[in-house]
C-alpha cells in the first residue's frame, strides 16, 4: 500500500511538471527552481461543461491548463454570453488575485475534459518576490492580453461583421502557420467572441465559399483558398 502511494505521489508531481514545464511563465527556470514550484501546486481534473469558477466567487490562485481546453467568458445583464478567450494547453487565468485579493469577473468553463494545476496566491506572491523573472513574463502576458482585447474591442465597434470574420481567419493563418486552418471553438462561441450571431457566421463564411476564397471542409476546418481577396472583404 505504501509503495502504491508513493507510485501515485510521484505520478502526480511528474504531472504537475508536464503542467508547468509547458507555460510561458516558468519555462525558462532551471530545473531544481521548477521543482519549486511543483511542489507548491496541485493537479486537479474536470469533465466537459463544469463550470470551474463563476462571477463573483473568490478569485485566490492561478489556474494553468495542462491539458483539454476553457472557456472564459461574461455574461450581460440580459443573460447575452461573451466570450473572451479558449485556454489551450499552457495558458493560465486567475492571475490577478495574485496581486491583490479579488472575485473573478468572469465564468470559466471546461469545454472537454481538462486538467489543471493550481496554485494558491500566497505561494506565487513568494516566487514572484524570490524569482522576478516570472514577475516580467506575467507582465509581459498581461500586456498582450490587453492588446488582444483592445484590438478586439475596436474590431467590434468599427468593422463589418464580414470584415471581422475575413481577419479572424486570417489571423487564424498566421497563427497555425498553415492554409488549412481548424476553428478553436464552435461557431457559437465565435460569434460570441466577434459580436454577432451564429447564423450570421455560418453566412458569412457560405458567402466566403462561394467567392472562391474558402473552402469548408468539416464543420470547424476551413481551406483558406485566397488570403489577399477574404483581406479585402
Amino acid at each position: 500500500m505504501a509503495d502504491m502511494k508513493k507510485h501515485h505521489t510521484e505520478c502526480g508531481q511528474e504531472s504537475q511538471k508536464l503542467c508547468i514545464s509547458i507555460v510561458p511563465i516558468f519555462n525558462h527556470l532551471d530545473p531544481y527552481e521548477m521543482q519549486e514550484i511543483v511542489k507548491e501546486s496541485r493537479s486537479i481534473s474536470h469533465k466537459k461543461g463544469y463550470t470551474i469558477y463563476q462571477a463573483g466567487d473568490k478569485s485566490d490562485g492561478l489556474y494553468i491548463v495542462h491539458k483539454g481546453r476553457v472557456k472564459i467568458y461574461r455574461l450581460s445583464d440580459n443573460g447575452k454570453e461573451q466570450l473572451v478567450r479558449i485556454l489551450e494547453p499552457g495558458d493560465f487565468t486567475g492571475e490577478l488575485s495574485l496581486f491583490n485579493e479579488s472575485v473573478h469577473d468572469a465564468y470559466a468553463e471546461a469545454l472537454e475534459s481538462v486538467e489543471l494545476c493550481v496554485m494558491g496566491r500566497d505561494n506565487f506572491q513568494q516566487f514572484l518576490l524570490k524569482y522576478p523573472a516570472i514577475a516580467l513574463k506575467v507582465l509581459s502576458e498581461f500586456s498582450t492580453r490587453l492588446a488582444k482585447t483592445e484590438k478586439q474591442a475596436a474590431s467590434i465597434a468599427m468593422e463589418s461583421t464580414e470584415t471581422r470574420v475575413a481577419i479572424y481567419l486570417a489571423d487564424l493563418v498566421e497563427e497555425q502557420k498553415r492554409s488549412d486552418v481548424t476553428l478553436p471553438m464552435s461557431r457559437k462561441d465565435l460569434a460570441s467572441y466577434l459580436g454577432t450571431t451564429p447564423e450570421t457566421i455560418s453566412r458569412k463564411l457560405t458567402d466566403f465559399e462561394n467567392a472562391g476564397w474558402i473552402m469548408q471542409n468539416e464543420q470547424r476546418e476551413i481551406i483558406i483558398l485566397d488570403l489577399d481577396a477574404l483581406l479585402l472583404a
